[in-house]
Formats: structure tokens, sequence, C-alpha cells
């Protein structure tokens, strides 16, 4: 029988999460997350990848609102007038998480992953994201995905890798 060397196949979401880690430990760069609808699940990718503690500060779960103003000193006016779900919150979740932490880069993700909580003008799907770089600019993006939850949350956390990734690589290409 000959040799063969069967290799883990790496996930999609391994794969990126392991490519930004490469990308951040050569800029001695650091990540920090901030989560709501993923529920950690962004920090749990990251975490997964061994040495991440080399690049990787914190995730920060922002479940509730209430977390959203105490951990991440979100305005409780943002969220009255865009709510929980939106570009602006997902901006101020990533601004207050590079503010309470160590890191260069921060991605942040708010959404409804359902299966309710969705109404017309923001459904079951709706996902708003924010990257931010500490000397740079913060930019922010609103995807719908379908799916179930599951499937709406990796959706979500594979969008949230591969934004942080593309955007790490544009700042070392103009560096």
């Amino acid at each position: 029988m000959p040799d063969v060397n069967i290799a883990p196949i790496m996930s999609e979401i391994e794969m990126l999460a392991e490519r930004l880690g490469r990308e951040l430990l050569t800029r001695g760069e650091w990540l920090t997350t901030a989560e709501s609808c993923t529920g950690g699940g962004l920090s749990h990718a990251v975490t997964a990848i061994a040495g991440s503690s080399t690049w990787f500060d914190r995730g920060f779960v922002t479940y509730s609102n209430a977390a959203k103003v105490d951990m991440l000193g979100i305005a409780e006016t943002t969220l009255e007038r865009h709510g929980a779900v939106s570009e602006a919150t997902a901006r101020a979740m990533a601004q207050g998480a590079l503010k309470h932490s160590k890191a260069d880069w921060t991605v942040a993700v708010t959404g409804i992953a359902g299966p309710g909580g969705g109404t017309p003008d923001k459904p079951v799907g709706m996902v708003c994201f924010a990257w931010a770089q500490r000397d740079g600019g913060c930019e922010a993006l609103t995807c719908n995905f379908s799916g179930d939850r599951a499937e709406i949350r990796e959706q979500a956390v594979r969008l949230a890798l591969s934004g942080a990734l593309k955007r790490a690589m544009a700042a070392t290409l103009m560096a």
C-alpha cells in the first residue's frame, strides 16, 4: 500500500484567518473583533489558528445594546437613531474596539441571523460590517445573506475575515 499523507483539509474560514494572521504578524500588527450576531464566531475562527496570540489582542462579544454601550462606548443616541443593525453602529463598534484595545485593526459585525427579528427594512440575513485601522479610516458595508441562522453567521464570519485580509494586504502594498 502506498504511503499516503492524509492532511486535514482547511476550511475557507480557517485559510482566511491563517492568511490574515500571517499578514498582521509580518507587519507586527494586532487585531481585535467586535461582534454581535456572530456571537464570538469570528474570534473563535481567529483563535483556532496556532500562534494567534502573537497577532490577536481580544474579542468583544456585545450582543445586547447595553453591552455595546458598556464595553465599546457606543453612544446610546447612535443605537436610538440607527438601531443595533446599521452601518453607523458597526462603525461605532469598530472604533470602540480600537479605543478599548491595543489593536491596530478591528472588524465589527452586527446583524439579524434569524430566524426571527427581521423587519421589512431590516430583514433576516441583513448584516452590517465595519473595518477600521488605528491610523487609517473606517469602512462599512451591509450585506443580505440567505440561509438558516448557522449559515448566515458562517457567511458573516467569512466576509468579515476576507474584508480584514483585503484591507491589511492593501495597507501593506501602500506602505
